[in-house]
């Protein structure tokens, strides 16, 4: 049987139960995934430890992240994959980002999920999940020294795209915030060299 916390978009508001709840190291969540306690395709993701639901995605989800996807494959460069909604593994998290871009071929990880040295860039469409995207999320990901973290805002109609990660800290963020807005182009750096421009009318549904 699958137990999954549900936790809120923020972990600074997470109020522990007064009995004792479990965490899980990531070997921990790959083993219960192996011996069958996780079913593939559930909607649950590992964050910090928790097992946490995934939000529900609607059509404009969808489509946003397909069209994300379709975008980023015309300007990445050889030697770089566009996939979408795979595990990302960190050292204690292994989240699932709506879209990322990750060095190699899909062969390159047959044994293993990419880690963050992989990654040169991930994206969260968000809806329903735009607080957890805005906080939890890029807490996660600044922590692990994701390079560049885009948030497709459905609900502002814009692209957050965050930079310049501080690495582990317990307030871990990204320096540098830039919104784009409809008209706007977004440069696409991949290990600091830029690939070519995305235009936020083409991500936005």
């Amino acid at each position: 049987m699958t137990v999954a916390i549900a936790a809120p978009t923020s972990p600074e508001r997470f109020a522990l139960p007064p009995e004792p709840v479990l965490q899980f190291t990531v070997a921990q969540y790959h083993e219960m995934a192996r011996t069958g306690i996780l079913v593939d395709g559930e909607p649950i993701e590992l964050l910090e430890g928790w097992l946490v639901n995934k939000m529900t995605k609607y059509p404009p989800h969808s489509v946003a992240t397909f069209e994300t996807r379709r975008v980023l494959e015309r300007l990445v460069p050889a030697g770089w994959l566009v996939d979408t909604q795979e595990p990302i593994t960190t050292h204690d998290s292994e989240p699932e980002p709506d879209v990322s871009v990750v060095r190699g071929s899909r062969r390159d990880y047959l044994d293993h999920h990419p880690s963050p040295r992989d990654v040169g860039l991930l994206v969260e469409v968000a809806d329903t999940s735009l607080d957890r995207d805005r906080g939890w999320k890029k807490r996660i990901y600044a922590a692990a020294g994701i390079p560049c973290y885009w948030i497709v805002n459905l609900i502002d109609r814009q692209v957050e795209v965050c930079t310049q990660p501080s690495g582990p800290d317990p307030r871990a963020d990204y320096a540098s915030r830039e919104v784009f807005q409809p008209g706007d182009s977004i440069p696409l750096l991949l290990d600091n060299v830029a690939t070519g421009l995305v235009a936020v009318n083409d991500l936005l549904p």
